[in-house]
């Protein structure tokens, strides 16, 4: 029986075919990067809750609890007010300072050390403010926008702290966005007084471009671009709402800005762009060797709470 020699069936296949096939598999990648673009952008700003696991009474504090509305929406934000005191004893003060966490934590803020912190500062004559801002902790709220609406909460923890109490001089201490949303916090309400920054972004769509592969941990391209064109679709949260940058030539208060020199979730470079742009007149820098994000004060505890304790002790008068 003769062997017939037939054609391999690649090669018997319509040039038609190859390319149908290659715009299936295309369109399959582009639906997939999509999809996957759209459930970073939307676990992204629905982060998981954190709730607090201390409270100010495991750092030996009198405190009590509050709850006031965020500025304009009036979202319910749940907080601890800590007076200042020494050993156990309550010294009425007129000096508070607000403490503002970063992105994805809660009010306790552990890698700053953030209750060790309001300590010192209670210790030191200052009150305290702690609380959680939308969407964290125990506060309400249902989306986390990275410093666009939270400056709503830090002004209602303005407002709460007028409403409440007289002739106050209020400064502000943020981590991460929480010193993001100090900066620009101060420049729109000229009842804060004074801000420690520590290790705020410049400008949140210039930082996102540059750095959000490390949030989503996915590869720059093409998941960045995406990420950033799909969010604002399904949230409403626009990057370009969110620039400390663009809102310091405003900020006429005095500004500590802190940061960690081996930071690599939001690099030096930002803050030394924001001492720029603030001018040395308003705003000095102070550089941590050795420290990463927001760990300048586990890395230099001492030294930090005497720059901080001193920052405000020059820049809020007690009245």
């Amino acid at each position: 029986m003769p062997i017939l020699w037939t054609e391999p069936m690649y090669r018997r296949r319509p040039r038609h075919f190859w390319l149908r096939l290659l715009a299936v598999v295309m369109l399959v990648v582009i639906v997939a990067s999509l999809g996957v673009s759209a459930a970073v952008g939307w676990k992204l700003t629905h982060p998981e809750r954190l709730a607090p696991d201390k409270t100010p009474t495991d750092a030996g504090l009198i405190f009590h609890e509050v709850t006031f509305k965020s500025r304009g929406d009036g979202l319910a934000l749940k907080g601890w007010s800590i007076p200042s005191q020494a050993d156990g004893v309550v010294r009425p003060s007129k000096r508070e300072i607000i403490l503002l966490h970063g992105y994805r934590k809660n009010r306790l803020q552990p890698e700053a050390d953030a209750l060790g912190l309001a300590a010192h500062l209670a210790r030191s004559g200052f009150n305290v403010l702690m609380f959680d801002f939308r969407n964290s902790g125990y506060s309400e709220g249902q989306v986390t926008t990275v410093g666009l609406l939270e400056v709503q909460d830090l002004l209602g923890a303005v407002d709460h702290l007028k409403q409440n109490y007289s002739d106050l001089s209020i400064g502000v201490l943020g981590f991460s966005m929480g010193a993001a949303v100090s900066i620009i916090g101060a420049a729109r309400e000229a009842g804060i007084q004074a801000v420690v920054a520590d290790s705020p972004f410049a400008d949140l769509r210039e930082y996102l471009e540059e750095n959000l592969s490390v949030w989503s941990e996915l590869p720059h391209y093409p998941f960045t671009p995406l990420i950033l064109r799909l969010t604002p679709l399904m949230t409403g949260f626009r990057a370009e709402g969110v620039s400390p940058l663009g809102e310091v030539a405003r900020f006429n208060r005095p500004l500590l800005l802190i940061h960690g020199e081996a930071d690599q979730d939001i690099p030096l470079k930002n803050s030394q762009r924001l001492l720029e742009a603030a001018g040395p007149a308003r705003a000095r820098l102070w550089t941590v060797p050795g420290a990463g994000h927001v760990r300048s004060h586990q890395v230099r505890p001492d030294e930090y709470r005497t720059r901080v304790t001193a920052f405000f002790d020059q820049h809020l008068p007690a009245r």
